[in-house]
């Protein structure tokens, strides 16, 4: 034992006992820490020692890459059939989009990519424009992916795969945050006309499935209007999403609201800012701050129910591969559809999710020194 004497403030810091960190710790505290747990873990383990080795074997030793049809992967193999993956993955990415003019999709991806690192990330040289332009995005993505004013039209029939996915799910998250605040915020005015509406309109999209919101989009709504008249389908679509979003956004937004302390608002007030400035530098961004949780998991929800566009004949993804599979030289390859796009959606929301979980701890202000 080391018995030598130091000075007040000048003993060195020494490392932790060996059993309080490592591994071992991990795996007492989170594994086996009571009988119960250890139980579990034993059942969990033994799972998978039965499950990993055929789902390995299926999806890794035993695929199949190449091939023109199902009978030669199944002459190559018995596992997963990614030959029909990689044979329409063009098709499952781009849709029905014209080939020679699928650079413009490549382009947009690459302004969407800028878009996002100019709104989330802190370093991204000239942030202040970068904002702007990512306001303006949307704007330039429909000009490139619709044409017109110089471009070569594309009618959104042609959208499909996994483009349309992200032209929904990134209209609706771009939409519909924006409207979901100013829903939040009509829905707590003083004034009963904006509050009585917010609330009917919150109530009402909130009460109805979004596929009928959807059915609504593609059939009924050529009813209320004028004969001859053409309203674009996916247009319709995005619409509904993104008041569908908004809806569900406004009341994670006002939970928000509600946690913040009175005394917020009355220090606002004390500093002489009117409504607008007290909302916009004081009681928003901490409302948003505590609400980033719930923001995120509705954003991630609404990527996910982007897939429903393929009910009413929008070929995302799924609907690319349902159309394949009723292909005589494909059929019956579901399984290999279904985990390609999964495993899309999954590295799509785990990302979102990550993100979520970095600017929590970021803004975390409660426990920093």
């Amino acid at each position: 034992m080391n018995m030598t004497n130091y000075t007040p403030g000048n003993h060195p810091d020494l490392p932790p006992p060996a059993g309080t960190v490592g591994p071992m710790h991990w795996l007492r505290s989170n594994l086996f820490s009571s009988p119960a747990n250890i139980i579990v873990t034993l059942i969990v383990l033994w799972v998978l020692y039965k499950l990993l080795p055929p789902m390995v074997d299926w999806f890794f030793l035993d695929s199949v890459l190449t091939g023109n049809n199902r009978k030669e992967c199944a002459a190559q193999g018995d596992g997963a059939c990614w030959a029909f993956i990689a044979e329409r993955f063009k098709l499952f990415v781009y849709g029905y989009y014209p080939e020679h003019l699928r650079w413009r999709i490549d382009l947009t991806v690459v302004l969407l990519a800028v878009a996002i690192a100019a709104v989330l990330w802190d370093r991204f040289p000239a942030r202040k424009y970068g904002f702007y332009y990512a306001l303006a995005f949307p704007f330039i993505a429909a000009w490139l992916l619709v044409g017109g004013a110089g471009l070569e039209p594309v009618p959104t029939s042609d959208f499909g795969g996994v483009m349309l996915t992200l032209v929904v799910g990134v209209t609706g998250i771009a939409f519909s945050l924006p409207l979901g605040i100013l829903l939040a915020l009509g829905r707590q005015s003083e004034l009963p006309v904006i509050r009585i509406f917010c609330v009917t309109f919150i109530e009402f999209i909130r009460g109805v499935p979004l596929i009928t919101l959807l059915f609504i989009a593609s059939t009924m709504l050529s009813y209320f209007l004028p004969p001859g008249t053409t309203f674009d389908l996916l247009m319709r679509v995005l619409i509904m999403v993104v008041l569908f979003s908004a809806a569900y956004l406004a009341e994670v937004i006002r939970g928000g609201l509600q946690a913040l302390p009175q005394g917020q608002k009355e220090a606002a007030e004390a500093l002489g800012l009117n409504y607008w400035q007290s909302v916009r530098f004081i009681i928003l961004p901490q409302a948003l701050k505590i609400s980033i949780p719930g923001i995120v998991n509705t954003f991630i929800g609404l990527y996910k129910d982007t897939t429903l566009v393929s009910i009413i004949q929008l070929m995302d993804p799924i609907g690319i591969g349902k159309q394949s599979l009723a292909s005589s030289e494909w059929f019956g390859l579901s399984t290999e559809v279904y985990l390609f796009v999964a495993i899309f959606f999954f590295i799509s929301c785990f990302g979102m999710s990550r993100y979520s979980l970095y600017l929590e701890n970021k803004l975390n202000t409660e426990h920093k020194h």
